[in-house]
Parts: structure tokens; C-alpha cells; sequence
């Protein structure tokens, strides 16, 4: 049995939920989310409430009901408060801006990053600080994996882009025999 899967998904006053076939359309305001089950799971919309059951009692089921049941919850925090990801750039000359429609990081290459930023996600810049933020907890992760990935910290000086709460554990350099 899955204990996330089997609590229901309350509905804030402020979004408009609708079942169609096998997919869930939110709404908020000119906003529109939608997500497909793919005829994994029963839906059900009762008393302001989304609740999710399993098709048949076999793994594979109850994985799909806990894990529909997380991405139903995750759009409607997204509609309602969003999501962030913080990342900081810790290095000499590595910096960061905001252009327009996209990020230009100096990163110890030869040449600027650049990375265009999607449509509903803002960038914003601070000191050392990138803060992403959005309505989608999967596009959210994704940019800040990618934009991670453009220089990983080491592990020696510590050098490179992680995310706020991530700890990176130092290693010792080299030693001179005596």
C-alpha cells in the first residue's frame, strides 16, 4: 500500500480542477497546467479533493498511485506558491548576469556561458547567489542540473557552481615527502 497514494490532494479555492478521460487540467487565472496519467491510476474529484486509487493490487500500481498522487501535488504548489532552487558560484572572476533572455556566466573558460532561459522560469542574479524560480518542480531541477553541470565543484578549493544547502567535501591536496 502507498502512504503517499493514499492521502487525497486538497484543491485551494483559487485553482479550477477538471478530469478529462485520463487527464487533470489546472487552472489559475490565465494559467494552465495539465497532467496525463496515462490511464495508470483512477481519478476521482469529490468535495474539493483529488483522490487517487490504484488500478489492480501489483507493484508496479501502487508505484504508479503514490507517484501520481506527488506530481498532482507538486502542480498545485506550483500554481500556488512555485518553486526555487538556489545555486552559488564560488571561484576567483566567476561571475554571473543577467542579459535579457539569457544567463552569462564566467565560469575560468576562455569564453562566457550563455543559457537561455525558458519561458516561465525567471533567473535572478545576486552577488554570487542564482536564484531559479518557477511553477514547474521538474523545469525547475532540470535548469539548475544544467546549469550546475557547466562547472561542477571540486573538491580540492571547492571552486565552481552548487546548489545553497549542498555540502562539498574537501579533500587534502598533495604533501611533500620530508
Amino acid at each position: 500500500m502507498s502512504r503517499i497514494g493514499k492521502q487525497p490532494v486538497a484543491i485551494p479555492s483559487d485553482i479550477e480542477v477538471k478530469l478529462e478521460g485520463n487527464v487533470l487540467l489546472f487552472k489559475k487565472g490565465n494559467v494552465q497546467k495539465e497532467l496525463d496519467t496515462k490511464g495508470n491510476v483512477f481519478t476521482k474529484i469529490e468535495d474539493s479533493k483529488i483522490i487517487f486509487s490504484p488500478k489492480s493490487e501489483d507493484k508496479q500500481s501502487n508505484a504508479f498511485w503514490g507517484t501520481y498522487r506527488a506530481l498532482c501535488n507538486n502542480v498545485i504548489i506550483g500554481l500556488t506558491k512555485g518553486f526555487e532552487k538556489k545555486l552559488e558560484i564560488n571561484g576567483v572572476g566567476y561571475r554571473a548576469a543577467v542579459n535579457g533572455k539569457s544567463l552569462e556566466l564566467q565560469l575560468g573558460y576562455s569564453h562566457p556561458v550563455k543559457y537561455d532561459i525558458p519561458e516561465g522560469v525567471q533567473v535572478a542574479v545576486e552577488k554570487n547567489t542564482v536564484t531559479i524560480s518557477g511553477s514547474d518542480k521538474q523545469q525547475i531541477g532540470q535548469i539548475a542540473a544544467k546549469i550546475r553541470g557547466f562547472r561542477p565543484p571540486e573538491p580540492y578549493k571547492g571552486k565552481g557552481i552548487k546548489y545553497a544547502d549542498e555540502i562539498i567535501i574537501r579533500k587534502a591536496g598533495k604533501t611533500s615527502k620530508k
